[in-house]
């Protein structure tokens, strides 16, 4: 690795924090495809859950773009205090005002990577099926955080309330993790506890199944048909809202975020 490398690194990072970002890493692609979430998604079976999308792509599988060497992650906060930033607004580009700006800080990262150091880039869409990765495994890889017993990528500095975006580079990039990182390790799991839907109540992954032991929550206790039960009880309490520069109200759905906020990592010590 030529050492320049690891300063084109870092100005990635730091640029992508200029652009907004509140958090940003990089990962090689070959461990990214090799990661749990990757290696066992064309395993789990029944795809089809609420927000997926009709794409070129056949479920279970991951389509990755020729010439692909490594993936910037970047993280944008979804706090509890800005629930705004997370309702899903039917109609809206970018459907949460939270992935606007993701797709925002995105486009201007890939750029500034392309114009100022020649590096190409490939800007991911959100959903597999539409031509995406596993996120949380990425960021993981990258360096931002570690999966929590809630399924959910967990960050030191945010906990649970961030969304992610990527973008794949034909350049060999430095990666930034993963790092020692690890607060759920004796956490009494409120998260778990949480969720209206018991979603965390028995264990549906196993290791056998797989051939991994790193699994869905840990320890593949996660049920993702309840989880998305919630969510289409959450569809059907949506609501016509007005929204700032829209000239007519919007239906917005607020999906259940109760796993995020009972986590106390990342909240400021009482």
């Amino acid at each position: 690795m030529d050492p320049s490398d690891k300063v084109i690194a870092k100005m990635i990072i730091e640029k992508a924090r200029e652009f907004g970002a509140c958090a940003a890493g990089i990962a090689d692609v070959q461990a990214v495809k090799h990661s749990p979430s990757h290696l066992i998604y064309g395993k789990i079976g029944n795809y089809k859950t609420v927000g997926n999308k009709e794409g070129q792509i056949k479920p279970g599988e991951v389509v990755w773009p020729v010439g692909a060497k490594s993936a910037i992650i970047i993280a944008f906060e979804h706090a509890e205090l800005k629930p705004e930033m997370d309702g899903w607004i039917k109609g809206y580009n970018g459907g949460t005002p939270g992935n606007r700006m993701l797709i925002s800080i995105n486009t201007k990262l890939s750029q500034w990577l392309e114009k100022e150091h020649g590096i190409n880039t490939t800007k991911l869409r959100y959903h597999i099926e539409s031509g995406g990765i596993l996120l949380k495994d990425a960021a993981v890889l990258a360096g931002l955080g570690c999966i929590g017993k809630n399924n959910m990528l967990v960050t030191p500095q945010f906990g649970p309330r961030v969304r992610l975006r990527a973008m794949l580079t034909d350049t060999v990039l430095p990666s930034t993790g993963p790092v020692a990182f690890d607060p759920c390790e004796d956490c009494d799991m409120p998260c778990r506890t949480a969720c209206p839907q018991g979603a965390f109540r028995e264990k549906i992954y196993s290791e056998k199944k797989f051939g991994i032991d790193q699994l869905p929550a840990r320890t593949g206790v996660f049920n993702r048909a309840l989880c998305n039960r919630q969510m289409v009880l959450d569809e059907n309490k949506s609501e016509n809202m007005n929204i700032e520069g829209q000239d007519v109200p919007k239906r917005i759905i607020k999906y259940c975020r109760l796993c995020e906020f009972s986590c106390p990592v990342g909240r400021p010590s009482p």
